[in-house]
């Protein structure tokens, strides 16, 4: 009865509707940079919040426009669908079209279902409360757990009496905004960029509504036949070994930080028998107590992978290993104390439950989950595996949550012969190069590139990505020439 039911209610039978409307101001509160500028437009596509309701309630979802750079534009547009779940297009629309992106095609940047400036907007300011008192917490203690829970039980309570239904914004229902947004935008064929999260929505996108679908881009892939809640740890295991092996191959970070992943491994069970207490200066100048334990060094060190930071990564390791942490403390401190209340709750946090939920943690175990860390990683302790590498206790957040597993159909592999570029980025700690495997098969006709040295989300980050993108959109049945990822430098890293 629950799988008929999903199947309706994802299945399209309710066309949206799109409206002209200005651009919101603030696009990101605090931050009037990120306004978005005359080159955009904006709109709201309005559909079914429950698709299997006849005449329920919709729902307002932002899309922004920017046009092709061209004085000669192309037909088919370019749609992106970002990553988190959760996140939000229309902040990151500024950095892509930076990029290149509209080069040759307008771009179509759309804050998914329960997203900034949509109605309803998912967010869940209690969560950033959590992470802010998390800073002095040892997060690997139970407790910590039950109030990461307990915020996200707070956050259902008060979104639940706003009379949405929590149970509407997974990915199947995602999947079909689009295809209704191509329709009511009057687009016979587009083109589908999907990064993170975004290519694992792009690949539903395609499987169930493949029409008008020219071309695929997947960036930073997730296969719908990979449960990430139970497979997590194999994307840090991977991306880690790629920069420990890129340590080794230079001389000066060899010389400076021998034996980098022994050493790091063994920091991170140090701690988690014995937290580091460091107190550290604030950005509002004041004193902030910052406990670092096993887990809090690894999505730090996460973060930094996928960004300039990265080359500062055997530095930091080292220095807490050596019993300094205050490179670490820092930068903890800063990650969840940036956010100011007047941006507390913008990510779609309700909308991220329901994916990683109903399609991810629902399906499996805390058991199975640790059994699967443990292969991926074995040297980390159980303390630190049970938790997800992000930073999130996912089966205490599912358990407040409160949702049924998402239709069957959402872990199906996709077949299409859509022609489909793949690029991934050797030091990607979040997706896994090797899931692509699982995606390859069914995706007939398609392309894989490796950028050395690059993280998670190739676009922007990569030039040479960017080129290979515009080139495999203009001419898909051509070759592609990927003669510019051998230019690709692997980052210098920092040493004494």
């Amino acid at each position: 009865m629950f799988a008929a039911t999903l199947i309706s209610a994802c299945g399209g039978d309710s066309p949206g509707s799109f409206q002209a409307a200005a651009c919101p101001v603030p696009n990101l509160p605090g931050v009037p940079s990120a306004d978005l500028g005359p080159q955009f437009s904006c709109g709201y596509l309005t559909v079914s919040e429950n698709r299997s309701i006849p005449n329920g309630r919709t729902i307002r979802i932002l899309v922004v426009r920017v046009k092709a750079a061209s004085a000669t534009p192309k037909s088919d547009p370019i749609v992106f669908l970002h990553g988190g779940p959760g996140g939000i297009a229309s902040i990151e629309a500024q950095g892509i079209v930076d990029g290149g992106m509209n080069a040759e095609r307008e771009v179509i940047f759309v804050n998914q279902r329960g997203g900034l400036h949509d109605e309803p907007h998912l967010g869940c300011p209690e969560l950033d409360a959590f992470d802010a008192l998390a800073v002095g917490l040892v997060y690997q203690d139970p407790a910590t757990a039950a109030l990461d829970g307990a915020a996200v039980a707070a956050c259902r309570k008060r979104l639940a009496a706003t009379g949405a239904d929590l149970t509407a914004f997974g990915t199947l229902a995602n999947a079909a905004d689009f295809a209704d947004l191509r329709v009511a935008l009057g687009i016979e064929r587009w083109n589908v960029y999907g990064v993170s999260y975004g290519s694992y929505l792009a690949q539903q996108l395609a499987r169930d509504h493949p029409e008008g679908i020219r071309t695929l881009i997947l960036d930073s892939v997730l296969p719908p036949t990979v449960n990430i809640v139970d497979r997590w740890w194999e994307a840090p295991a991977s991306g880690l070994k790629a920069i420990f092996q890129a340590c080794a191959d230079q001389p000066a970070c060899a010389a400076a930080y021998p034996n980098l992943e022994t050493v790091f491994n063994a920091t991170v069970n140090k701690l988690a028998r014995t937290p580091a207490l460091i107190t550290v200066t604030g950005a509002s100048g004041k004193p902030v107590k910052v406990t670092i334990d096993g887990f809090k060094l690894v999505p730090l060190v996460l973060d930094w992978s996928a960004n300039s930071k990265v080359v500062d990564i055997p530095r930091m390791i080292y220095n807490l290993a050596s019993g300094d942490g205050t490179i670490a403390a820092a930068a903890i401190a800063v990650a969840a104390n940036a956010v100011p209340l007047d941006q507390q709750g913008l990510l779609g946090f309700g909308a991220a439950l329901d994916a990683y939920c109903q399609d991810m943690a629902n399906w499996t175990t805390p058991e199975q989950a640790l059994a699967h860390a443990r292969i991926a990683i074995p040297a980390f302790p159980d303390s630190v595996l049970q938790i997800a590498p992000t930073g999130s206790w996912i089966f205490h957040e599912c358990g407040a949550w409160d949702t049924n597993r998402s239709n069957p159909m959402t872990r199906a592999p996709v077949v299409s012969a859509v022609p489909t570029l793949i690029l991934s980025g050797t030091f990607d700690t979040k997706t896994a190069p090797a899931w692509i495997d699982e995606s390859t098969p069914g995706l007939r006709n398609s392309v894989v590139v490796h950028f050395p040295g690059v993280g998670h989300g190739v676009l922007p980050a990569s030039k040479c990505g960017q080129s290979i993108m515009t080139a495999f959109v203009d001419n898909p049945a051509a070759s592609v020439d990927t003669s510019c990822v051998a230019h690709e430098a692997i980052p210098t890293f920092a040493t004494p």
